[in-house]
């Protein structure tokens, strides 16, 4: 769809202060950026406006590769809108907007957005083949009219806060790191589906979670969880992997047993809040075996979830 088909067709009450980007995950180091826009906006009495980039555009730069986002599109829009900003704009990133000119792009954020001004981070660039540095878009504010405030990277026990940062924690389990960038604890959510009925032959009914094919799962192994469903909070231990006791080397499972509940789940939806990794997955000798882990994975699980101080995910979102 055209850029000029999704901007809206009104113009704003009043002049804006922009922020652009993916914003995938809505990390801290976004919340820093977006905190500035605010005070910007706030200096100026403009209203805030955030520019969102439905997908990613490296599926259309780079279309060979494979993007696998940390939240879904749902869940950063209303992560976005609860930081306060008066305007969040999800674009799609296709072809045509590929090919403006950093000219034509803020051009048309000026005319169709009064954008009077524009905040973004320190390495950001648009337009064509990113002609769009910071040097070059101040030089085309200064000409058209609109200020160009630039941020500086938030970084945390030395690292920087990055999307590509926390992917990594999140792919290697390292989930204790991946929420303090965040925030907040990462979630995972989808319907619930029939699997192989595995867990409830061990004694250990799991609810299979059918997650969307571009969303980043964490790397195999067990986790102490909380799930979400109909509105309550559950105690949950969440296996991630093939299960390689059985010599199942296929597709991986999200499989996630809620701890003291019987009722039926398959055809509901579920959202999945990670604590903390328990350990990898490993193939035991036998069923009884894993079944003997499994009960020791689940008092771990209850202990961890007892101790920890969590917030749950704003029942918004």
């Amino acid at each position: 769809m055209s850029i000029y088909q999704e901007l809206p067709p009104e113009l704003p009450e009043r002049d804006t202060a922009l922020t652009i980007g993916v914003f995938d995950g809505v990390h801290l180091g976004h919340q820093h950026l977006l905190k500035r826009l605010k005070d910007t906006a706030a200096q100026g009495g403009l209203l805030s406006g955030v520019i969102t980039f439905v997908n990613h555009p490296r599926t259309v730069l780079r279309p060979e590769g494979c993007i696998r986002y940390i939240t879904s599109l749902e869940d950063r829009l209303g992560l976005l809108r609860s930081r306060g900003v008066d305007m969040v704009l999800p674009l799609t990133f296709d072809l045509e907007l590929s090919h403006l000119r950093a000219r034509e792009f803020v051009g048309l954020l000026r005319d169709r957005l009064r954008m009077a001004s524009l905040v973004v981070g320190y390495n950001f660039a648009l337009g064509h083949r990113r002609e769009g540095d910071p040097e070059t878009l101040k030089a085309l504010g200064r000409e058209m009219g609109f200020s160009v405030a630039l941020v500086e990277p938030l970084s945390t026990d030395g690292a920087r806060v990055s999307s590509t940062t926390i992917r990594d924690d999140i792919a290697a389990g390292n989930m204790s790191r991946a929420s303090q960038l965040l925030g907040r604890a990462f979630v995972l959510q989808g319907g619930v589906v029939r699997g192989r009925s595995r867990g409830r032959t061990l004694g250990f009914p799991t609810a299979n979670l059918d997650v969307p094919g571009d969303r980043l799962v964490p790397g195999n192994g067990i986790y102490a969880t909380w799930a979400y469903m109909g509105g309550s909070r559950h105690m949950a231990a969440t296996s991630i992997g093939v299960r390689p006791t059985f010599g199942e080397r296929g597709e991986r499972t999200v499989e996630v047993f809620i701890l003291d509940y019987n009722g039926e789940l398959y055809g509901t939806d579920l959202r999945v809040e990670f604590v903390e990794r328990l350990r990898d997955e490993v193939r035991f000798d036998s069923p009884e075996a894993l079944v003997a882990q499994m009960h020791r994975d689940v008092e771990q699980t209850r202990e961890i979830l007892e101790k920890a101080d969590t917030t749950s995910w704003p029942a918004s979102l």
